[in-house]
């Protein structure tokens, strides 16, 4: 069966391998190996995200939701130090390498769990600090889960979102990223389109 990056223990082998991600105020350098989600480079959907968004709030607790082996959440970290920032995903190699490479920046003001679909610590240990509520949350959400199922997904973190907290989701426009939109805002979710830019749309969604 072919391999996925949101399988929660990829079968496919290791091959180990680093990425650089270059933005105008940070450089980080990032492990990424077979079996998570862009290993060969920074994806350009998070790159879009990440050159779009204003700056996190400085403190408080931040989000980033399916954070492969870690760009989001790290870049949040480093433009908000004072923040407690959170990554989570369904595939647990990818939250390893996540680790590592918070560990291998030099960043301590981030942390990583394995989670399910739903929500909740993949280990079966007692809910904790996925449980929010968060201030900020970043993604560059599964599209490829399938509607039901990244709906969801959607529904499960964004109402984890603080009352005044807001989130910035990149999608591509050709998978969805309008209808996407409306279907948030027919669920009651103020949504806007932050930015447009090389076939990416950043929804920035409040929880309403």
């Amino acid at each position: 069966m072919a391999q996925h990056y949101f399988d929660s223990d990829p079968e496919a082998a290791s091959r180990p391998a680093t990425v650089d991600l270059v933005l105008p105020d940070l450089h980080l350098r990032l492990g990424t190996d077979r079996g998570v989600f862009s290993p060969g480079k920074a994806d350009l959907g998070t790159r879009v995200l990440l050159e779009s968004v204003p700056a996190p709030p400085a403190q408080g607790r931040l989000l980033d939701l399916g954070c492969g082996y870690g760009p989001i959440a790290l870049a949040m970290a480093a433009r908000a130090p004072g923040a407690s920032v959170l990554g989570v995903d369904v595939n647990g190699r990818a939250v390893e390498l996540a680790r590592r490479n918070a560990e291998n920046n030099r960043l301590s003001n981030v942390d990583f769990r394995h989670v399910t679909p739903e929500g909740r610590p993949a280990d079966g240990t007692p809910p904790g600090p996925e449980q929010g509520p968060f201030d900020a949350i970043w993604s560059n959400p599964p599209i490829r889960i399938g509607k039901p199922a990244l709906h969801a997904l959607l529904t499960t973190w964004l109402d984890r979102l603080s009352p005044e907290g807001t989130a910035h989701l990149v999608v591509q426009r050709n998978l969805g990223g309008d209808s996407l939109h409306r279907w948030l805002e027919s669920q009651g979710r103020p949504t806007e389109r932050a930015a447009s830019r090389a076939g990416y749309r950043v929804l920035r969604v409040r929880r309403g």
